[in-house]
């Protein structure tokens, strides 16, 4: 039986050992959060190296002074936790913590608590050790552990009285995290002759419950940190537009009133469509249809193309349209190809719009004949541009950007959308 325990106490060592090494690593931009879950792994990691203890000397008459320090520290360290946990409580509602009625009802009861340890350990009415190293409960044992189960029953209360301030996870975690804990101390210290175990699978549960608090606040609060910044980055984009495009369309327009007034008409619908696609973007939090995409797109190489009549060609091949995308995606591809392809020492720049469908997502590929740019240079501004487009596809929808050159001269981007 005692190999068994030493198993049961070494996988729990281990296993709060793990996660009080990944509170550590994780980044976590709330600091109090993290120094929380910190001191609490630390303080379970603890509980379970003196558990171990306690199993080496608690059957051995030479042992008795450890293994009386072992069962102090044990009946210590498992109380921490639970004003702890008062904090973190009210802290999750928005309450001062250090001004509440019921944190400072907890201090209270756990100061008591500790005032009748210490006593415990110089007489013999609460618990004490038989001369061959036996450790018994006394009569007055149950006066030691009420204040710590009336802490605990406080706790659960106040739980469910908060749980209309609580998010449905947190609520559903704290009672994780305190039922399987106090059934397992109620057992522990209500049924004489009892062991350990119960405390260490109770302490287990909740260190898995309060670590899958810390883990899925983490993903939630990256992942939307990182929305919230490619959002930024596509707005920035978006009030970056080039002042020289806007000017060349506005004088484009200009002309054309009186060579073609119809195109000139058209040039304006095409550079309307494309601003009013662009400050949409602002506004846009999550992925849109590709035909969108699409629109603005041939708005913005409608517009081009008045300016390079000769020198600019496109072709689009789109029979695949059922897909959505983040916005800002397929049009500033296009663009940063027009900007860093048109060349007049090369050849008329020729664009290649086209999609197509697998078993497992959808693929846009763009492909230009333009003079390319060095894959190697990571600070190039076309490189930039189109980092920033992969990150958000990355954030946003799980897709990929990869760019390669295209035989014979220039460069081909394909974006798969899954």
């Amino acid at each position: 039986m005692k190999e068994i325990y030493f198993f049961i106490y070494g996988a729990m060592l281990v296993l709060t050992m793990l996660t009080l090494w990944i509170t550590l690593i994780i980044p976590n931009p709330n600091q109090w959060n993290k120094r929380f879950f910190v001191a609490l792994f630390a303080i379970f990691v603890l509980c379970m190296i003196d558990f171990s203890v306690d199993l080496l000397v608690y059957d051995d008459p030479n042992m008795a002074l450890a293994a009386k320090i072992a069962v102090y520290f044990e009946y210590l360290l498992l109380s921490i936790p639970m004003p702890m946990f008062t904090a973190y409580l009210l802290r999750t509602c928005g309450e001062n913590w250090l001004k509440s009625p019921l944190f400072r009802t907890v201090v209270v009861l756990w100061i008591i608590y500790f005032i009748l340890l210490a006593i415990a350990q110089f007489t013999t009415f609460l618990y004490y050790f038989t001369p061959d190293n036996q450790y018994i409960r006394a009569s007055w044992y149950l006066l030691l552990v009420t204040p710590i189960f009336a802490v605990m029953f406080l706790n659960l209360a106040s739980v469910i009285k908060r749980r209309d301030k609580l998010p449905r996870k947190y609520y559903i975690a704290f009672l994780i995290h305190l039922i399987p804990l106090q059934v397992a101390l109620l057992v522990n210290n209500t049924i004489i002759e009892t062991n350990t175990v119960f405390a260490v699978l109770g302490i287990c549960v909740s260190t898995l419950a309060m670590f899958a608090i810390i883990l899925y606040d983490q993903i939630e609060s990256y992942v939307g940190q990182q929305r919230k910044i490619a959002h930024q980055r596509a707005s920035i984009m978006v009030l970056q537009m080039r002042p020289h495009f806007i000017y060349n369309a506005m004088m484009s327009i200009y002309y054309l009133c009186v060579q073609d007034p119809k195109k000139a008409q058209q040039v304006t619908l095409d550079f309307t469509t494309y601003l009013r696609k662009n400050f949409t973007a602002i506004a846009s939090e999550n992925i849109v249809p590709f035909p969108d995409e699409l629109e603005h797109t041939r708005a913005y190489l409608a517009v081009e193309q008045v300016q390079f009549e000769d020198s600019l060609f496109v072709e689009y091949d789109t029979p695949h349209k059922n897909f959505r995308l983040p916005p800002l995606t397929l049009q500033p591809i296009v663009e940063n190809a027009v900007k860093h392809g048109m060349d007049p020492e090369y050849a008329p720049l020729r664009i290649s719009i086209r999609t197509r469908e697998t078993d497992s997502s959808s693929e846009i590929i763009v492909e230009d004949n333009g003079p390319g740019f060095a894959p190697a240079d990571g600070d190039c501004e076309p490189h930039i541009a189109l980092a920033n487009i992969r990150q958000r596809l990355e954030i946003m929808c799980g897709g990929k950007l990869t760019i390669r050159p295209r035989e014979g001269g220039g460069t081909v981007v394909s974006v798969i959308i899954p």
